[in-house]
């Protein structure tokens, strides 16, 4: 069995390097073929970074001061000297800001890859469980589980993956052997320089390596961020504006409540807001 096993390891990574290899050498190199892959890139990151704009200005909206301050450490914020509304709320709404906005692109990259794929191999969202992605090449279906980059998981979260991928290989019918030559299962990051890792029953294959698997280019990640630097737009402009008025409208709210007349933070009453015994 420990002798299969080898031969699995050998036979995966081979047909993860070879294919890869395989497709940039067969896969349309032509000016025009180039230039179609380029354009569905540029048009579904116009789309997707319009609704992530969006969507974080709404975000942005709905945020309220008592929200933040409630699970913020006090502590900390004293520790740091931390003296004046406006470098408080600066810290807390940039933090804040920073975690929506990486919460909410991942989704816009994966979406990216979906057009990708779809135009290069005739890809699809895949219905099945925990699967983000489905598509076929050299007599090979894929099942890859997109993430944005190398370390995204636990160590449950990626037992909860390993799991999908053999959920979906009983799904699909086929032999739970990633080297059977039926299936192979890929864990996909959209950023990062780990090399292709053979984890037993799935490959992890993260940037480049990534984005030429799923488009047959080894430009194709380039280009994504090629598309990033065009399609900046109106939405990126309004989501500036939405930020700095709320960084105002922040800072006066704070200062009213927890400043003294010398603009001082009054820490004593911003403690009891935050862990006094009557604010449970």
């Amino acid at each position: 069995m420990k002798h299969a096993r080898v031969f699995t390891v050998a036979w995966v990574l081979g047909l993860l390097y070879g294919q890869i290899e395989a497709t940039a050498q067969t896969a349309p190199e032509s000016p025009a073929a180039t230039e179609k892959l380029r354009s569905v890139i540029a048009d579904v990151t116009s789309s997707e970074l319009a609704h992530f704009h969006a969507n974080c200005a709404q975000r942005l909206e709905e945020l309220r001061l008592d929200d933040v301050l409630k699970r913020k450490n006090p502590y900390l914020f004293r520790a740091k000297n931390i003296a004046t509304s406006a470098a408080f709320v600066d810290t807390i709404l940039d933090a804040h800001v920073s975690s929506q906005e990486e919460g909410v692109f991942g989704g816009v990259l994966e979406r990216i890859a979906l057009a990708v794929n779809a135009a290069a191999f005739g890809g699809r969202k895949s219905g099945i469980e925990g699967i983000d992605l489905e598509f076929e090449k050299e007599a090979t279906k894929y099942l890859v589980s997109i993430k944005s980059g190398p370390n995204w998981g636990n160590s449950s979260q990626i037992r909860k993956m390993e799991d999908d991928f053999q959920k979906a290989r009983r799904t699909l019918g086929t032999n739970t052997n990633a080297g059977s030559g039926k299936v192979v299962a890929v864990n996909g990051c959209c950023y990062g320089a780990t090399a292709a890792e053979d984890k037993g029953n799935y490959i992890k294959v993260c940037g480049a390596g990534f984005w030429q698997l799923i488009s047959g280019s080894p430009d194709c990640y380039q280009w994504v961020m090629e598309a990033l630097d065009d399609q900046q737009t109106k939405a990126e402009s309004g989501f500036r504006d939405a930020l700095d008025a709320k960084r105002t409208e922040l800072a006066t709210e704070f200062t009213k409540r927890f400043c003294d007349e010398q603009g001082s933070i009054r820490w004593s009453l911003l403690l009891e807001f935050n862990s006094g015994p009557g604010n449970k």
